[in-house]
């Protein structure tokens, strides 16, 4: 496994976005505008369209792109999105904020104290009151 930069949570980072995977963003996913508008509005640096995001941004966005390619009819489209996805999760994985899981088989340091982890978030999201 490559090692991941650490970096404090809720901290940017830059991402690179090609004129078409910018394009594939804005036009074919239903992300929101806290998630386009920035791309929308990105500077260009040596040919690459360059924002930052937060790896939650990036996370959300992996959802947003991965529904897309899920439910699109075009093959081609599809491709493109299945390729883009792949790209943003890796770009993702090489950063590391402290929030994620901790790897099958290893036991948590008991005497530190414990961080919600991004998959606990997800649920305490969608968690409903009684």
């Amino acid at each position: 496994m490559t090692e991941r930069r650490r970096i404090k949570p809720g901290e940017k980072v830059p991402l690179a976005f090609t004129a078409r995977e910018r394009a594939l963003v804005i036009e074919h996913t239903f992300a929101g505008p806290e998630l386009t508008e920035p791309l929308d509005k990105a500077r260009v640096v040596r040919g690459k369209y360059m924002v930052l995001c937060t790896l939650d941004d990036i996370d959300e966005l992996l959802g947003h792109v991965a529904a897309e390619a899920n439910h699109a009819k075009n093959k081609r489209l599809q491709n493109e999105l299945d390729v883009l996805h792949e790209r943003l999760q890796a770009e993702m994985e090489s950063y590391d904020d402290g929030l994620w899981p901790q790897p099958a088989g290893r036991a948590p340091d008991l005497a530190k104290p414990t961080k919600p982890t991004r998959a606990s978030l997800s649920v305490i999201k969608g968690a409903r009151e009684p």
